[in-house]
């Protein structure tokens, strides 16, 4: 008869159920794996990922005005750093604003060139963005210089601003819309085109004496049409000092001369005879010299001719480009004050004449009447006062 052993029942039965627990334990892992149920699988335990960094723009980049400036801008941060740099490799100056989100160029850029642009920024997270990116400029057909009248920068009270451009502006307005002048006290003026390449500026009336004027142009980037910009700007001050102003009466060969206003002395004059009458008019100065060689040829009287001459002349102010001075003329002392026989231009004593070259001088005045000539053509520097205001600031001739 077969017995059974207690003990050995009882160790069976506790491997079996030692086996059935480790199955169930298997088969539930095997079970969260499949499902994504479960427990943590290694990818779920690693950090989330980063957002994007900031989006940076560069503005504007493509055919580029040279004067305006280039602004790089972090949308979502803010710049760490920003390097522009043109063909050569030197380094354009920019600054950023306040919060770092914005960097601007401040200086101009020249023509036709391309730019490297190298950017750098981070989002409030940390996540980084880096741009290398190029700027290029307008390549303009031609670039157009200016000069400017005055040459100096003490003249008197009639002295007109000049611009004369290096070729002709197809658009003026333009031009005119980048010059602006200022006066301290300010006064009324206008521009007006004397030609194709020159406009001039003046008030309404003469400037007012011991006036601050600043001329400032905004040439550089300028279209000024026909393919051409500005090449550069300008900037030019002058101080207006006493108002000197000399009136040359042709009917009396008398010249008065007003200083602020006060008359201060009366000379005796000759004008222009019959055949080369004196232009009437306010006449400025435009140059002086202590000696002029004067050639009648300048004018059509040829050597051989009745009248002709070339000699040295004292004292020398010129008041046109006609040929019109205000100078000594010694040979002439007889008809001073009794006829007018010079050939344009205003004769003076040598005394009256060293007095007046000490006391005129750029842009001062002299103003003629009744000399029996034309009036001074307003082409004529400078022949600006003659046209009444009104019809200058209109900007017609």
């Amino acid at each position: 008869m077969q017995g059974t052993d207690p003990r050995g029942g009882r160790a069976r039965g506790a491997l079996l159920t030692t086996f059935l627990v480790l199955v169930a334990a298997l088969t539930a892992c095997s079970s969260a794996g499949a499902s994504g149920t479960g427990g943590a699988s290694p990818a779920a335990s690693a950090a989330p990922a980063l957002p994007p960094g900031p989006r940076v723009t560069v503005d504007p980049a493509v055919a580029v005005n040279p004067a305006t400036p280039i602004r790089v801008h972090a949308d979502g941060g803010r710049l760490t750093s920003v390097r522009m740099t043109n063909p050569a490799g030197d380094q354009v100056t920019g600054s950023t604003d306040a919060d770092g989100t914005t960097w601007t160029t401040t200086e101009p850029l020249a023509y036709g060139r391309t730019y490297t642009v190298v950017t750098d920024a981070v989002s409030p997270q940390g996540a980084p963005t880096h741009l290398q990116s190029t700027v290029s400029t307008l390549d303009p057909k031609q670039t157009d210089t200016a000069a400017v009248d005055p040459g100096t920068t003490d003249v008197g009270v009639g002295q007109p601003i000049a611009v004369t451009f290096s070729h002709a502006v197809s658009d003026k307005d333009a031009a005119e819309k980048a010059l602006t002048v200022t006066s301290t006290p300010p006064q009324t003026g206008a521009w007006h085109w004397i030609s194709a390449t020159q406009v001039d500026y003046r008030p309404a009336e003469y400037w007012k004496a011991g006036s601050t004027v600043r001329l400032d142009g905004k040439l550089y980037g300028t279209d000024l049409g026909g393919g051409a910009f500005g090449a550069r700007d300008l900037h030019e001050t002058f101080h207006v000092h006493d108002a000197w102003i000399a009136k040359a009466d042709g009917a009396s060969e008398q010249m008065q001369i007003f200083d602020n206003g006060a008359l201060v002395k009366t000379m005796k004059i000759s004008l222009g005879g019959q055949r080369f009458p004196t232009h009437t008019g306010p006449h400025v100065i435009s140059d002086k010299q202590p000696s002029v060689v004067m050639d009648s040829a300048t004018f059509g009287v040829m050597p051989g001719q009745p009248g002709y001459y070339k000699e040295t002349v004292q004292l020398d102010e010129r008041i046109s480009n006609d040929g019109e001075f205000v100078h000594s003329a010694p040979w002439s002392v007889g008809e001073q004050g009794n006829a007018n026989v010079s050939n344009g231009c205003v004769n003076l004593s040598p005394a009256d004449a060293q007095w007046f070259y000490d006391h005129f001088g750029i842009g001062d005045v002299v103003e003629v009447t009744n000399s029996g000539g034309p009036a001074l053509p307003i082409w004529d520097r400078w022949g600006d006062w003659e046209m009444p205001f009104a019809q200058w600031q209109a900007g017609t001739t």
